[in-house]
Order: structure tokens, then sequence, then C-alpha cells
């Protein structure tokens, strides 16, 4: 039997594709268009298969769409600035360019090795000064239109990376690359007003109707719309300024008359002038500077408090004095970064006034009273709003919301305080001080201030000439780049040499893949008829991060006339991860799976025959070694039986396991559909004749079932099903190897190749090179890749009998199959030919018989 020759077939349709540029796209408005994109990589060297699941399904679709006849723009690119290639840059006595170029045309190989059908003349790379400089343009402009702007304030700081983080890049206290505990520390940084869209990014969520719903809630919690009220608290004690207020936003402005004491963020202006009088103050935060900076982290952490001198005077009763804190629970980031304590009414409070000693009084009972009294407050707080409230001057007897309303309004008469509206979202610091960035287009003048690099002069290329001997900003250091004449004054000036956090680059790359080469940033042509992205795919892990910086991104580029759009990403997918067991030698070091022998038996052995430790099966990571290589698996297997398996061993929501046997079973069944159709050919009819006539028994039933899979996975694919998709595929060659393949038992001529062609067209997108190769020995010259998608006839994929219901009276008594369609007169004698409606009957006459086609089958006697 001949066995596919995967390498040659492989390597020659790729050339094809290439030499024809099948896969080049126009801006071609008289056509319906499908932008299909993955989450564009990080380019940190070579690929292993854990990297490919996403590129292979997004693949997958845009053969798909292209074979229904839409315009497909199916890009790809790097997101190549960032910390990594500074890291390996000082280990290695490098530079970050060389080093990134470098892993950029090894993993540029490595995709092209799978067959996929990007349009390589739209490549980009974010570290090329003809991309970053529309980005520096861009910045100018959100910084004319008041959408940037620099100020000085707490960041997370990575002592690893000597940079700082933004709050969505800090994990559980720690750098979510370096792992390093987060530090505070005070700078002057830019910022972009995200808040300023909160709304509109809230509102916009609802639209999002083809994202995971977990998604939509994750983006939805971080924004953080609360309504509640600013309060103000005047101070009390030394070095109080006259009238000097406390200013606190609560959501519970009915609890007010609950409160036991105030408490500020240990970064609070107050609390800065408190510790520099008061050294026990000052070590208090610094020992809080040292707890993290995740929300996670301190919501988890001890709650830890430091009594101040001073006082905070009730808003509705000036002769209410309450105990100020400073602790380490409140945040500077959320409200005015104070807070005012209802122990009885919110947990944290509670616990901290248990801790402390400090009154807690309920001030909220439950709607429903047990045996007419509210209950006691022990370890747990009442935090329900289905209450009425109690001890409350004024407010008593009011329902929750009725009290927040009275409360804010006698506030607002009294001035001392208003309704608001809070978001738990900060705006997005972008300030980073590395080299390995883009630059930020400003520059820093004694006598003018701040002044932005005229137009002309962008893009500010970083200088090629630095030096990592020192773990500090290296653009910080140079002696000459950071020098230049002020271009407002002409005097001397100084550059920027913070760098743009790497999120900004990919909060935009996407419309530029609408007109690569366009001297700016977008052609309106392109991006009209191009965007939004109809299908993006990428990992759960960037439903923040990303993806809401960049649905921020398209509204601030609306706003300054550069885009015509409200959402970058129509339909969002976020695949699973591949993962493979780990492996540890007798020493405790990690192995590659290839140094292992038998792995997948009980006692697996390293090249030296010594026992091997089998560890949980997990994400593929380079750090424990757990990856399969693709260039190693392409050679041994090639690329479609790689392909095959990450689609179709699990549901691509889910993750998948790699595993030997699966990869090896997956290259068994490329061989068979290989063999289907090349041990059939000599038997086949000739292209494009039509069945002979009549089609009945074996045939019909074979192009029924070649119809109904056609159908089926045309839904799965639209829906992302493709392990489905594949199972029926191979339903469909199950059966069509169960049917003998020489008559007079066997198919006609055109029923086979009407089946075989199906079959191939059907395995394109998953497995286009055996497709093509297949296409080919089925007689054709013109590509498959051109080919339209199969249509299903609707007469094969109905049934041909029907179960009917018989009802005698209006109930229902029998059921009886009869062939769809059939006559009434036929329905009606299989009707009374029915035992169960003989004996219903009882020998009463029959008077009338009606007959719902298909459906049901009324006697009435």
């Amino acid at each position: 039997m001949e066995r596919y020759n995967f390498r040659e077939a492989e390597t020659a349709w790729q050339g094809v594709w290439r030499d024809r540029r099948s896969f080049a796209t126009v801006t071609d408005p008289s056509k319906p268009k499908y932008y299909v994109l993955e989450m564009f990589p990080y380019p940190s060297g070579k690929l292993h298969v854990g990297h490919v699941r996403n590129y292979t399904m997004g693949d997958v679709i845009a053969r798909f769409m292209r074979a229904k006849g839409f315009n497909v723009l199916h890009p790809m690119g790097w997101d190549a600035f960032g910390l990594p290639a500074e890291n390996a840059a000082i280990a290695s006595g490098g530079h970050p360019a060389d080093w990134t170029y470098a892993n950029i045309a090894t993993m540029r190989a490595q995709l092209k090795l799978i067959g996929l059908t990007y349009d390589w003349d739209r490549e980009i790379a974010t570290c090329h000064p003809e991309y970053y400089r529309h980005e520096q343009k861009m910045f100018l402009d959100f910084l004319r239109a008041g959408l940037a702007y620099r100020k000085e304030s707490w960041v997370n700081w990575d002592p690893v990376e000597n940079t700082v983080l933004a709050n969505e890049q800090v994990i559980d206290g720690r750098g979510w690359r370096s792992g390093a505990p987060v530090e505070r520390r005070l700078l002057s940084q830019w910022f972009l007003r995200i808040t300023d869209f909160a709304d509109e990014l809230i509102a916009g969520i609802e639209k999002l109707d083809r994202w995971p719903e977990r998604v939509r809630l994750m983006q939805a919690k971080w924004i953080g719309r609360s309504e509640g009220a600013r309060v103000f608290f005047r101070l009390g004690g030394p070095d109080v300024a006259p009238g000097e207020k406390l200013e606190v936003f609560t959501t519970r402005p009915d609890t007010l008359f609950g409160a036991s004491f105030c408490a500020l963020s240990p970064n609070h202006p107050v609390a800065q002038r408190l510790a520099a009088r008061d050294p026990a103050a000052a070590a208090f935060i610094a020992e809080c500077g040292r707890l993290g900076t995740s929300e996670a982290t301190i919501e988890a952490a001890e709650k830890l408090g430091y009594r101040t001198d001073l006082v905070a005077r009730h808003p509705l009763d000036p002769a209410w004095e309450l105990p100020v804190y400073i602790a380490n629970f409140v945040l500077m980031e959320y409200g005015a970064g104070a807070i005012f304590g209802c122990p009885a009414h919110d947990q944290r409070d509670l616990d901290f006034a248990r801790k402390y000693g400090l009154p807690v009084k309920q001030v909220v009972r439950p709607a429903v009273e047990h045996d007419g009294a509210a209950p006691e407050i022990g370890d747990e707080a009442f935090v329900s709003t289905d209450g009425i409230i109690i001890n409350s001057d004024f407010l008593n007897g009011l329902s929750v919301a009725e009290a927040k309303r009275l409360a804010t309004a006698r506030l607002t008469e009294l001035e001392a305080g208003f309704t608001t509206v809070q978001y738990r979202m900060r705006d997005w610091g972008v300030s980073r001080q590395r080299y390995w960035g883009c630059p930020i287009p400003v520059i820093h003048c004694p006598d003018c201030g701040i002044v932005p690099v005229p137009e002309a002069d962008l893009p500010v290329r970083l200088p090629d000439d630095v030096s990592f001997d020192q773990p500090s900003n290296p653009l910080e250091r140079h002696p000459t780049w950071k020098h230049v004449a002020c271009p407002s004054c002409g005097g001397g000036a100084t550059r920027e040499t913070d760098t743009f956090d790497t999120f900004f680059e990919s909060s935009w790359y996407f419309a530029r893949f609408c007109s690569p080469r366009s001297s700016q940033a977008f052609e309106p042509r392109d991006v009209q008829y191009f965007l939004p992205v109809d299908q993006y795919i990428g990992g759960i892990e960037h439903a923040i991060l990303h993806l809401l910086y960049a649905r921020f991104f398209v509204r601030a580029l609306k706003k300054c006339g550069y885009l015509d759009l409200e959402e970058p990403f129509a339909g969002l997918f976020t695949q699973g991860m591949v993962c493979h067991a780990s492996y540890q030698d007798v020493n405790g070091q990690w192995l590659f799976p290839e140094q292992v022998r038998d792995a997948e038996s009980d006692h697996p052995t390293d090249e030296q025959g010594r026992p091997v430790t089998v560890g949980r099966v997990e994400k593929m990571s380079k750090s424990r070694k757990n990856v399969v290589g693709l260039d190693e698996i392409v050679e041994s297997f090639g690329a479609d039986t790689a392909r095959l398996f990450l689609l179709s061993d699990s549901p691509p929501e889910r993750d998948l396991e790699w595993t030997a046997s699966g990869i090896e079973g997956t290259w068994r069944y490329v061989n068979r559909l290989f063999r289907l159709v090349t041990e059939r050919l000599a038997l086949l009819g000739p292209i494009g004749a039509a069945p002979a006539s009549p089609v009945d028994g074996a045939a019909l039933e074979t192009r029924r079932v070649v119809h109904r899979t056609v159908a089926a996975v045309t839904e799965d694919l639209e829906h992302f099903r493709f392990n489905r998709a594949i199972a029926r595929i191979r339903e469909l060659s199950n059966h069509l190897e169960s049917v003998p393949a020489q008559s007079p038992s066997g198919l006609d001529g055109s029923i086979q190749r009407e089946a075989l062609e199906t079959i191939v067209k059907l395995i394109g997108p998953m497995m286009p090179h055996l497709a093509e190769e297949l296409w080919r020995h089925l007689g054709h010259t013109e590509l498959l890749v051109d080919q339209p998608w199969p249509a299903a006839d609707p007469a094969l994929l109905r049934d041909e009998s029907v179960t009917v219901a018989i009802q005698v009276n209006g109930k229902m008594r029998d059921t009886i199959d009869l062939p769809r369609d059939c006559p009434e007169d036929d329905a009606r004698a299989a009707a009374l030919r029915s035992a169960n409606v003989i004996r219903m009957l009882e020998g009463r006459p029959v008077r009338k018989v009606i007959v719902v086609p298909n459906r049901i089958i009324n006697v009435v006697a």
C-alpha cells in the first residue's frame, strides 16, 4: 500500500500557494469581507506545538470562509518590543534588536511550515520605526485632545525588571513576568484617560454578543461602575488646616450613622504628612508597602491599622468625632483613598473593628424581623441591602434605597457631600523605564516645560549604541541621544527617556494590518472595509489587559479622527491550552519529553536508564521543559497530522493533552484517508458527471450520508466545533470504507467521485496539504483552495420515513412510521389498521380521519 509522502506534498503545495499568491488580499468592496485574526505572538524563540493551536483554529476559519465566497483578511505580525529582549541582551552581550529579528525569522519559517493562509505581504513588527512612528503621532494627538497627561503618582515597581507595571500586570502582588514582589514608588508617569470612556466601555459590553460571557463579566468587573456619594469629614488635630476635610467615597451613605472610624490609604497625602512628623506612622506605612499591591493580596491579608492623633467629625453630626487610622487595606487608587468604617455592615470593617476594640453599631435590620428584633452582629456583618434602617435619626424606618437618596440629599443640603459615580478602573499608566520600547515623543525644556516632538521629526528612533552594564534604563544614561534642542525656544533640553508600555503597540495593530505599507496609520478605504475584526482568537489571560485597552484605543482614535469604529473585535474566541506531562530525573532536573524513554508506560526512564518521575499534566512551558517541538513533529508526522490532532482531540475552548499515542493515531488516520481516495481512482466516473439514475439502495444511502455530513460539518465550523466536525468526517470515511469499492454491490462511479471529492473538500480547512494532494489525484488541475465550499442538497437531508402520531378523539393512542409525504389515503388506511386504534374504537363507526402530513393523524369516532 502506498504511504502518503507528506514531506514532498507539504513542501510542494506551500510553494504553489506562495508562487500563485493564493492568500494575498486586496480591498474589494464588491465582495463580502471576513477578517480573522489570532493574537499576534511575542518573538521569544522557537515555537512548540502548544503555540500553534490558536493559529490552526484561525486558519481553519480563514479557509472555510474563503471557500464560502468571502474576501478573507488573515494577517500575521510580531508584538516585538518588551523586556525579554533586554534581558536576553544583558545575558548574551548582544543587542535586543538582533535577538528580536533573529527570533522573528525563526518563528516565521516555522509558521510557514504548517501551511497557514497568512498574507505575508502584510507582515508587521511593532519594533520597526515605520510602525511605531504612527503610534508616536497618535500619542501627540491624544496629548492635544487631553487624552494623555503626566502626573506624579504611586506606581507598581518591579525590582527585578526595573520598570513600572500597570495594576493589571501585578498578579498576587508579583510582577506578571518576573514573579518578583512588587514595590510602591512615587514617580512622574504618563497616563491615558481610559476612565473618560468608562461608561462607553461598560455599555459596549452588552453589544459584544459573540464574546464569551466570562470575558464580558471580567471586563465589567474590572471597570467596576459604582453609584454612591462623595462625603466630607472635617478633620481635627495637630497640623490640621482650618476647614480641612477628608473626602470619602461610599456606595452606602445609608449606613453613615453606623460609622465608628475613618481610615486612610498609606499613600494618602494626609498619611504621608503624618509620617513626616511621626516615625511610628512612617514605619507602619513602610510595612504596608511590603505587603504587595494586588487587591487579592490586600484582601487576604490581616487587616492592620495605625491610629493617628487626628479625628474626623461626622458630616451629619459635627459633635460626633471618629478616630482616624492609616490602614493597610485602603487603596489610594479607589475613591479618594479614604473610607469611613461601618463595621456592622461591612465584613472588612468588622474584622478591623473587632481587632482594635471599636464600636459596632447596627443601622440596618432585615426587612423581615425574627422574634420582633434585629439579629445580633457577631462575627459576620449584615451586608444585605434588603433591609430597613434603624438607629439612624431621620433615616429610621426607610428602605436601604430610600435611605441612600435621603442621606445624599441631606449631605448635599449641608454641603457635606454629593451624588457621584465611581469606577474601579484607573487611568492607564503607559510609562516604562526601559530601552526596548517605543520612545515617548516629548521633550522636557527647563523654560518651556513639556514640548511635543514636531511631527516632521517623527519617528523618534531608539539609539543603537546602548549599554546594558547597569540595571537602570540605558536611555537615561545615553551621552548624546537624551540631549536635544528644545523645538520651541532652541535652548538645551532632554528627551523623555521612558518608553511606552508594550500594550500600547498591541492596542491598534489589528487596524494597521488593513493598510500596513501606507504612509499614514490607516487608509480610510481599507479600515472602513475590513474593520471590525470578525473573528479574534486568543487566550483568556488577555481578557482585561489587551482586550480592554484595544476597546479604549479605538474610541480614543475615533475622537482624534483616525477611525469611525466603536468596537475592534466583533467576535472573540478564547482557546484552551495544550498540556503535557512533566518529567524530572533522579536529581530533580526537568527533562524534555524526547529525553524520556517509554514515557507513557508505568516505568519511564531517562536516556541512561534511570527512573523518571512523571509530574502532572499542565500547560506546556519552557521552564518545565514539557514542550514538544513543532519542527520535530512536522518532520516526523507532517503539518497536517499536527493540525488535525490539535483540532480533533478536545473541544477548542478546553485544554488539550498532547500524547505520543494521540499523534501516532492521527497519523494512521491521515494515511487511511490517503488510501481511501487513491485506491479507488480507477473506479471513479468522469469529473462533473451526474450519478446514474435511478439512485436507490446503498447508493442513495451513501449520498444521504455525504450530504448530511456536509450540512453538519458546515454548522460545526460556523460554531467553532472543530472536534465535532472532524468526528463527522471520520464517520463519513468509515461509511465509505464499509461500502465495497467494486460492482455489483459497489457504488456507481459518479457517486463514488461525489463522495470522495466531498470528503476532500471537507478536510481542506483542517489538512490543506493532504486535501490539495488528493484533489490533484482526483484529476483536477485547478487548486482546491480556490474551490467553493460544498453545498448540501436539502432533498437528501430529509429522512425517507417519518414517525406520525395517531390520535383517537384527540388522545394519542399509537405511532407509526410512514414514507415522508405519503398520500393522505395511504396515511388514513395505515392509521385504521393500527391494533391500538381498532381496540380504542370498540366497534364504533369512524366519522372522520384528519391527516396533518408528516405529523399527526386524528381519528374521530
